[in-house]
């Protein structure tokens, strides 16, 4: 395959970026969008130019580092991660746009890597448990119904990708944090942090900047874990829930 590329550079967030055109040439139908970026890049140092900056780690669909925007859907045409797309997904001769997540709370960092350390700090606000529960062996002693294992293992799909906030027109990161709060709420083991978890997290991600939820389902079109958004259902009752008590 040959394809014409558009990939978006700027060197660091104080200089001015652009979209800067490439071909990319000999391209295997088989091969991943990311491997496809490499054999660019080995091109680009044969030449002695600067190789595109792009985030990546596992290449497994597992860790979310492949932040990418193609043709304007955050990961590309496909409900999977970018290291999960392959090439044959596109058509020998096409134009490809690639940018880097564009989200307030994203800042970019060079090229096509942005800082998605926002959802770290929203984790950290609340995603954990102080319950004890054992080791390997002591996973049955506390007896959960399937539906709601079913349900939680559903929500904890969630990679973290920012995928959701970069395809929201607000910049939400509700989808995100719901499946947090909704996974952790579905067992016995996170009831003991449940109202403090969901309030410090919601007020984290509003310090961090992500806007609101207003319904246009981006984020569920373009989740690689196929995260429902029945879980900012879920968070904003919990939410309302908590701050009605706290305020007594």
């Amino acid at each position: 395959m040959n394809l014409h590329l558009k990939v978006w550079r700027q060197k660091n967030p104080a200089t001015k970026g652009a979209l800067v055109s490439y071909e990319a040439r000999n391209i295997p139908e088989d091969c991943s969008f990311l491997e496809m970026l490499d054999l660019v890049n080995e091109d680009l140092l044969s030449r002695g130019e600067e190789p595109i900056a792009f985030d990546h780690d596992c290449r497994e669909g597992i860790c979310g580092m492949c932040s990418l925007t193609i043709n304007g859907i955050p990961h590309g045409p496909s409900e999977t991660t970018t290291c999960q797309l392959y090439m044959r997904k596109f058509k020998d001769g096409q134009t490809i746009y690639i940018e880097p997540f564009r989200a307030s709370a994203f800042p970019l960092l060079r090229d096509l890597a942005v800082n998605r350390s926002a959802f770290d700090r929203i984790q950290q606000a609340g995603g954990f448990i102080s319950a004890h529960v054992g080791a390997a062996p002591d996973g049955n002693a506390i007896l959960v119904p399937k539906t709601d294992a079913d349900h939680a293992m559903e929500a904890a799909a969630c990679i973290g990708c920012g995928a959701c906030a970069a395809a929201c027109p607000n910049a939400s990161a509700m989808l995100f944090v719901g499946a947090k709060v909704t996974h952790l709420a579905a067992l016995p083991q996170g009831q003991p942090e449940r109202e403090r978890r969901v309030l410090a997290m919601v007020r984290r991600m509003d310090a961090e900047g992500f806007g609101n939820c207003s319904n246009y389902l981006e984020c569920e079109a373009v989740c690689p874990a196929e995260i429902s958004t029945t879980v900012i259902g879920q968070l904003n009752r919990d939410y309302a829930h908590a701050l009605a008590k706290e305020s007594l």
